[in-house]
C-alpha cells in the first residue's frame, strides 16, 4: 500500500479481516469509521453502524467484513469546495470523510474534529422523558456509599447521575423521573440546592424493595409516551436518537441497549463431533457476547404489564417474550459503555 498520512494509515483494514477485528480496531483508535483495502486498492468502508446492523442480523462476528463493508458510500470529492463537504458531514453526520481523486483513489480524509473543533456530532432533539433507577444502596462502591448515595458520587466536577443526565439533556431530554429510597433525602436535597433549569425532576419513592421494574408501576398514570430507563451508574456514549431509531422502526415494546463484549482466548480451541472426532482447531480465538448495560426503552402500555410486587425488568423481559411481543437489542461497543458503579471503572473514570 502506498503511503499515506497516518490519521489514514491508523484506520486501514484489510478486506480479509473479521468483523471483530474491525470492531477492536475501532474502539482502540477511538473512531467509528475504519477504510478498507485490497491489497494496495481502496475498495470502500465500514462503519460501526455496519457492525451494529451485522449483529442484529446475527451474522457471526467472525465473517469477513467484506460481507458488512460498504461499497457505495459518501465521500467528497478533490474538486469540492469546503463548504459543502462541511454542509455534507453535518447533514449525514459522517464522523470521517474519505476524499477521492477522479480515479476513485482514496487520496484524504476529513475529520469532523478537523472541522468542528469537537469530537461529538450536533444532537438530535428527541426529548422524551427518562427513568433513572436510583434506589440501590451502592454495595460495589461501599464504604463511599456509606456516606453518599450512589447516584451523587462525585466524577470530576460532577456527579455520576449528572452526567448520565447531561448527556440525554444534549439530546433533548430534560424530563427526568428519579425511583428513589436509599438516601432518598440526600439525593432531593442535592438537586434542589443545585437548581439545574436543563433538569425537570419528578420523584418517586418505594416503600419496600420492589425490584429493578417493580417501582416503574408507580408511574402508571404519569408517563404516556415511548421512555428510556436508565440505571443511575451506567453512561452509554452512543447516539440516542439511533437507538430510538431501531426501537420505533422495528415496533418493539421494549429495547435492551447491550455492549458487545469481547474475551480473548490465548489458547487453541477444539471442536469435537461424534466419538470425539476432531472438526476444527481455533488459534486464540475472540469470543464475543452482548452484555446487558442497563439502559432501556419501553412503550409506556407496559407499564400496565408490571404488576404491584417484586419486579425485576428481567421479569419483564422473560415475560413478553414468553407471549411473544416483541423485544430488541440494539448493540453498541463496548468502549461506549462505562459501568461507573464498579471500582475498577470508577477509578479509571476519575483518573481520566
Amino acid at each position: 500500500m502506498k503511503k499515506y498520512s497516518k490519521k489514514i494509515e491508523q484506520r486501514v483494514i484489510d478486506i480479509n479481516k473479521s468483523i471483530i477485528d474491525s470492531l477492536l480496531l475501532m474502539e482502540r483508535i477511538s473512531t467509528k469509521l475504519l477504510l478498507v483495502f485490497k491489497e494496495n486498492s481502496f475498495k470502500g468502508v465500514v462503519s460501526i453502524g455496519d457492525i451494529q446492523r451485522a449483529v442484529i442480523k446475527n451474522i457471526p462476528m467472525n465473517s469477513s467484513i467484506e460481507v458488512v463493508m460498504r461499497n457505495k458510500f459518501t465521500y467528497a470529492s478533490i474538486s469540492d469546495e469546503k463548504i459543502d463537504i462541511k454542509n455534507k458531514m453535518i447533514e449525514q453526520r459522517i464522523e470521517c470523510m474519505p476524499v477521492l481523486d477522479e480515479n476513485g483513489e482514496l487520496v484524504d480524509v476529513i475529520l469532523w474534529e478537523e472541522l468542528f473543533q469537537t469530537r461529538a456530532f450536533k444532537s438530535v432533539n428527541i426529548n422524551l422523558p427518562v427513568v433513572i433507577m436510583a434506589g440501590g444502596k451502592g454495595t460495589r462502591l461501599k464504604p463511599l456509599t456509606n456516606i453518599y448515595p450512589k447516584p451523587l458520587i462525585p466524577i470530576g466536577e460532577k456527579t455520576i447521575v449528572e452526567s448520565i443526565m447531561d448527556h440525554f439533556v444534549s439530546y433533548g431530554c430534560h424530563k427526568f423521573y428519579f425511583s428513589v429510597n436509599y438516601k432518598a433525602d440526600v439525593i432531593k436535597n442535592y438537586f434542589d440546592f443545585l437548581a439545574n433549569p436543563d433538569y425537570e425532576l419528578i420523584y418517586f419513592q418505594e416503600d419496600k424493595p420492589m425490584g429493578t421494574a417493580g417501582s416503574l408501576r408507580l408511574l402508571k398514570d404519569q408517563i404516556s409516551s415511548t421512555f428510556f430507563v436508565s440505571n443511575c451508574d451506567i453512561m452509554i456514549d452512543e447516539d440516542y436518537a439511533s437507538i430510538l431509531d431501531y426501537h420505533r422502526q422495528n415496533k418493539n415494546e421494549l429495547t435492551v441497549v447491550a455492549a458487545l463484549k469481547t474475551y480473548s482466548i490465548p489458547y487453541g480451541t477444539i471442536v469435537t463431533g461424534e466419538n470425539g472426532l476432531l472438526q476444527t482447531i481455533e488459534e486464540k480465538p475472540n469470543l464475543t457476547f452482548k452484555i446487558n448495560t442497563g439502559l432501556y426503552i419501553l412503550e409506556p402500555s407496559l407499564l400496565n404489564d408490571i404488576p404491584d410486587d417484586f419486579f425485576h425488568i428481567t421479569h419483564l423481559i422473560k415475560k413478553l417474550k414468553n407471549e411473544d411481543r416483541r423485544v430488541g437489542v440494539y448493540p453498541v461497543s463496548q468502549k461506549d459503555w462505562m459501568d461507573m458503579g464498579d471500582w475498577k471503572e470508577y477509578l479509571k473514570m476519575i483518573n481520566q
